[in-house]
C-alpha cells in the first residue's frame, strides 16, 4: 500500500467511499415525515445533508481543490493495484495552549481495518514534524476511545453542547462585518466557542462562502462578524439552526477564553437580530459561564499524540 495527494481525477472514488458509511438515504417529505429513497433521486443538498460535502461529487470536487489550495491536506491510500482503498484529510493548526502546533486528522476512511492502520500508522510516523497530532470524535463512543489510546493518544479536552436564550443586556461593543477569510488571521488564536474539531478546519469549513451555488445552504443564513468587547476581539460567526429558525450555533475565535463581557455582547447581537436561542459548544469554563452548574455531560472529546 501507498499514500499520495488526492487528485480531482480521484473524486469519483473518495466520494463512492464516503458513501459507503451512509446505511440509508432520505428525505422529508411534505407532511414532515421521512421516507428511503434511491440516492440518485436525492438533490445535491439532500445528499448534503447526509454528512457534507463529499456525499457528492459535485460538491466533492468544489471541498478538494479548496484543500489543494492550502486548506488542508487530502490523501489517498492505493492497494498494490492502484486502486483507492483509504483516504484522510487533515489540517495543521497554531492555537493557544492546550492545543499548541498540531495536526488535526479529519478523516480517516477506509475499505477495512488494515488500510485505516495503515494510515494511522502513517500521521504517527509524521508527527515528529508536526509536533502533536489530534482527533475528535462523540465522548460516547467507547470504541473510538479505545482505538486511539491503543495508539498512545490522551484524552487533552472534554467539550459539552449548551443552550442559552439570546437576551438584551447591559454593555458596550462594537460589531462589524468581516468576510476577509484569510485563515492567517486566526494565527495562535483559540476556538472558545463552536469547537467541535480544531480552530484550523472549522474556519476553513465555515468562514469562506463555498457553496453559494446551493441555494438550500445560502437560505441558512449566516453572518461572520469582527467583535469588539471590553479588550477582546473576537471572530465570530452566527450560523442559523437548521431545525430551529429562531436559534442560531455559535463559533467563536479569539486570544483568550471568552470574557463574562463578550458573552453578554453574543447575546445582545443576537437578540436584536431576531434569535431567542443560542447553541454553543465549549469547555466546562464555558458551560458554566453560560450554563450554570447545570452542564450536563460532555459530547465530544478531543485525544492528542504528542512526539
Amino acid at each position: 500500500m501507498q499514500v499520495r495527494p488526492a487528485t480531482l481525477d480521484d473524486i469519483q472514488a473518495i466520494s463512492a467511499l464516503m458513501r459507503t458509511r451512509i446505511r440509508r438515504w432520505q428525505r422529508w417529505r411534505d407532511d414532515g415525515r421521512v421516507e428511503d429513497v434511491p440516492y440518485n433521486d436525492l438533490t445535491l443538498y439532500e445528499r448534503w445533508l447526509h454528512g457534507g460535502a463529499w456525499m457528492s461529487t459535485e460538491t466533492g470536487a468544489i471541498w478538494l481543490s479548496h484543500l489543494c489550495r492550502g486548506a488542508g491536506t487530502a490523501l489517498v491510500l492505493l492497494d498494490d493495484d492502484e486502486n483507492i482503498i483509504g483516504y484522510t484529510e487533515a489540517y495543521n493548526s497554531n492555537e493557544m495552549a492546550p492545543l499548541g502546533k498540531h495536526v488535526y486528522i479529519h478523516e480517516i476512511v477506509t475499505q477495512d481495518d488494515t488500510a485505516r492502520d495503515f494510515l494511522m500508522q502513517y500521521w504517527i510516523d509524521q508527527r515528529q514534524k508536526a509536533g502533536r497530532i489530534t482527533v475528535s470524535f462523540a465522548n460516547y463512543d467507547s470504541e473510538q476511545h479505545a482505538y486511539y489510546e491503543r495508539y498512545g493518544f490522551k484524552p487533552l479536552l472534554t467539550l459539552y453542547s449548551i443552550q442559552v436564550s439570546a437576551q438584551q443586556g447591559q454593555g458596550f461593543y462594537r460589531t462589524s462585518e468581516h468576510l476577509d477569510a484569510d485563515p492567517k488571521q486566526i494565527r495562535e488564536l483559540t476556538m472558545p466557542i463552536g469547537c467541535t474539531t480544531s480552530a484550523r478546519h472549522q474556519w476553513e469549513t465555515l468562514w469562506p462562502s463555498h457553496w453559494d451555488a446551493v441555494p438550500q445552504i445560502v437560505a441558512q443564513e449566516t453572518h461572520r462578524l469582527l467583535f469588539s468587547a471590553a479588550a477582546q476581539d473576537a471572530y465570530v460567526l452566527y450560523q442559523r439552526h437548521l431545525y430551529d429558525p429562531r436559534g442560531a450555533t455559535v463559533y467563536c475565535w479569539s486570544h483568550k477564553s471568552v470574557s463574562s463581557q463578550l458573552m453578554v455582547a453574543l447575546k445582545d447581537w443576537a437578540h436584536r437580530e431576531g434569535y431567542r436561542t443560542l447553541y454553543l459548544t465549549g469547555d466546562a469554563k464555558l458551560a458554566k459561564l453560560a450554563a450554570g452548574d447545570d452542564i450536563g455531560s460532555p459530547q465530544t472529546v478531543i485525544y492528542a499524540r504528542d512526539a
